[in-house]
């Protein structure tokens, strides 16, 4: 088997594309409306009690809920942008928009996590008073509208990447509220009003690992790098080790978007086989080995022994002497 090498193309060979949808857009709308609904009603009412208050933690999860809100709103905006054809320049239409749209829901995420980390550590050096009583009774409400949020969310196509920037966003709000529920009663029965700037670093905290999880899965995409699960090496094996196949190079395998890997390989067979025959028996072993539905295989015959023919100059002098 060759290497990974750049996309070098004979254009005498034969080739063929298998297609594939990837996830699809349209089922996730009217759930992440319907979050984004549950989200902007309590968040109104959460930034009230906020301020009325003077929690942090529970200013915090506030805060939280407007980056909530952006992120599935952002969601609903690319998965619409997505849903769009094929046109002119966009070949692939605007598939990666969701892509983009989870980047951006990460980088939010790790950007609020070190603004709430900084004010924790803040007011865990000078604690404010807070009224846990009026802090409590919003955190458990925050519950279960977030419970809502999560499980609606839940039920949507998470292998979209779109899809999981939200739902991490929603899950990390969720803990956020349990842990100010927490943080309240600590209050209310011991009076340590630390444990709101401490409940708001470990909310911080979980921000931060989601953030980095859908920073890191995105630029994955980005990059081109394989699928994750994918392993390009044992898939250039499975290929190589067919039948008649007598070389695999230039093998490419990558993600257009959530849920649509793609890939492309140069693949060279015997002299006398039959090309197009391996060629579907290939995208067979891909498809049911690998899942990737969406191939582009050039198959060439493998060159044989070159007519060796004279220079005319030499024919010429062999003539002459005659």
């Amino acid at each position: 088997m060759g290497d990974h090498g750049s996309h070098d193309h004979d254009h005498g060979g034969h080739g063929d594309h298998g297609h594939v949808h990837g996830v699809s857009a349209d089922a996730n709308v009217p759930k992440l409306t319907l979050a984004l609904a549950l989200i902007l009603g309590f968040m109104t009412v959460e930034v009230i009690v906020a301020l009325i208050s003077g929690s942090l933690a529970l200013l915090s999860d506030a805060a939280h809920m407007l980056t909530d809100a952006a992120a599935i709103a952002l969601s609903l905006v690319a998965a619409r942008l997505a849903r769009r054809p094929a046109k002119g320049s966009m070949t692939f239409g605007l598939k990666r928009v969701e892509i983009l749209s989870a980047q951006a829901n990460g980088v939010t995420l790790l950007v609020l996590a070190a603004i709430i980390a900084f004010e924790g550590v803040r007011r865990l050096v000078d604690p404010p008073e807070v009224e846990g009583g009026l802090i409590l009774v919003v955190a458990l409400a925050g519950i279960v509208v977030n419970l809502a949020a999560t499980w609606v969310l839940a039920q949507a196509d998470r292998r979209s990447l779109n899809v999981e920037g939200s739902y991490q966003h929603v899950l990390t709000d969720l803990y956020a509220f349990i842990g100010t529920a927490v943080a309240a009663v600590v209050i209310m029965t011991t009076g340590f009003e630390r444990a709101d700037p401490i409940i708001s670093l470990v909310i911080a905290g979980l921000m931060l690992r989601s953030g980095w999880g859908l920073v890191r899965a995105s630029g994955r995409v980005f990059l081109e790098a394989a699928p994750q699960g994918i392993d390009p090496d044992e898939l250039g094996h499975a290929l190589a080790s067919q039948t008649d196949v007598v070389e695999v190079h230039d093998l490419h395998v990558w993600e257009l978007t959530s849920g649509f890997p793609m890939l492309s390989a140069h693949v060279v067979v015997a002299t006398d086989s039959d090309c197009h025959g391996i060629r579907r028996e290939l995208e067979h072993t891909i498809h049911e080995r690998f899942g990737i539905e969406h191939t582009t295989l050039q198959v060439d015959h493998e060159c044989g022994d070159l007519l060796t023919i004279q220079p005319r100059s030499a024919l010429a002098g062999s003539g002459g002497g005659g």
